[in-house]
């Protein structure tokens, strides 16, 4: 359901017939990813805020400047806003636009995995360290070497390693890097340097994390989507290929990687036997919402597979000033995820 069509969206109705409400609306919060930690939920969003930038399909009116953590002690009780957690004016390398950020822990540490604009204009990858889940962090003073684009999130896996998947395109700048450097030209167009419609589609990233959790242990690889017939995804498949908000997960032995196909508004999954993929196409786990983003996490609570998301229904219709809601999905027999709807008929 996305922005040109919200003139004739009666929002009230609408929010009558959403299969789930915002967890919070004193702010204004995108992006969830969700973890259990210690036995409570932890989600870390996107903090949405109204900075007066002009609409362009770069993304600068999402002026995001720091990260809020929700707590939830169960998926029916209440959400707590615990406050800000990092500020962008605490991140020595960072300019702005604190876009969608994930958290992980080891050994009793807690670590915020965040993008954000540095002041060449380029967007990195920072880490933040605290002793809680809640923060608050402390940036390290650089951006993690070798990072660019947008919307990492961290997977541990059943062995103990730590894996980063991130990347993004038009406004995520992940075309901008199909040499292996940064093209600038053309700044002011997100479609610059994106391939052709018959061609491969650009694909999110994957790296190992070093084992304190603040470095590549490796080149950053493609994470590789197929078709039903093997092949990978094309360009022109704006209905399945990857465009923003990577987040991976294992259930019944797969590893699904799950994603937003951005202009087209789906949320989308692929299943595969390796962190590294390939992934096999497999459908859609949401249907679009309301203002022009899409952007997840699925987390497992108490046996139960839920799926984070967001909307615009509160702010009705403004696309950067979203917020964060939960529902349940279902895994067929088969590991096909059942579609939800975001809006009951």
């Amino acid at each position: 359901m996305p922005e040109d069509s919200i003139e004739h969206i009666d929002f009230k109705e609408l929010n009558e017939k959403a299969i789930s409400q915002p967890l919070v609306t004193n702010i204004y919060t995108a992006d969830p990813s969700a973890h259990v930690f210690e036995g409570k939920i932890y989600i870390y969003p996107s903090h949405d805020i109204d900075a007066g930038d002009a609409f362009d399909d770069l993304g600068s009116h999402f002026a995001m400047e720091d990260y809020h953590v929700i707590s939830m002690d169960s998926v029916d009780s209440p959400a707590v806003d615990h406050g800000v957690a990092l500020h962008v004016n605490d991140v020595p390398w960072a300019e702005k636009q604190m876009w969608a950020p994930d958290a992980h822990e080891k050994d009793g540490k807690y670590y915020l995995f965040f993008p954000a604009k540095a002041y060449d204009g380029i967007f990195r990858i920072g880490v933040a360290i605290g002793d809680s889940p809640v923060g608050p962090f402390k940036a390290q003073p650089e951006a993690i070497k070798g990072s660019f684009s947008i919307d990492p999130a961290v997977y541990k896996d059943d062995d103990g390693e730590y894996y980063m998947y991130f990347g993004g395109i038009w406004g995520g700048q992940l075309q901008r890097w199909r040499t292996g450097e940064f093209n600038a030209g053309q700044p002011e167009s997100p479609f610059a340097f994106l391939p052709e419609d018959n061609e491969p589609a650009l694909c999110a990233k994957i790296a190992k994390l070093t084992p304190d959790l603040l470095e590549f242990a490796e080149e950053p690889k493609d994470v590789v989507i197929l078709d039903e017939n093997g092949d990978p995804l094309l360009a022109g498949d704006t209905d399945r290929r990857f465009f923003e908000a990577a987040w991976v997960y294992k259930h019944s032995g797969k590893y699904y990687f799950t994603y937003s196909t951005g202009d087209s508004h789906f949320i989308c999954y692929a299943t595969g036997d390796s962190p590294y993929g390939p992934f096999t196409y497999g459908g859609r786990i949401l249907e679009p919402v309301v203002g022009w983003t899409t952007h997840h996490s699925v987390c497992q609570v108490e046996g139960k597979w839920y799926l984070f998301y967001h909307d615009s229904s509160l702010s009705k219709g403004v696309t950067h000033l979203r917020s964060v809601k939960v529902a349940e999905i279902i895994h067929n027999e088969d590991g096909s995820i059942q579609t939800l709807k975001p809006y009951r008929d």
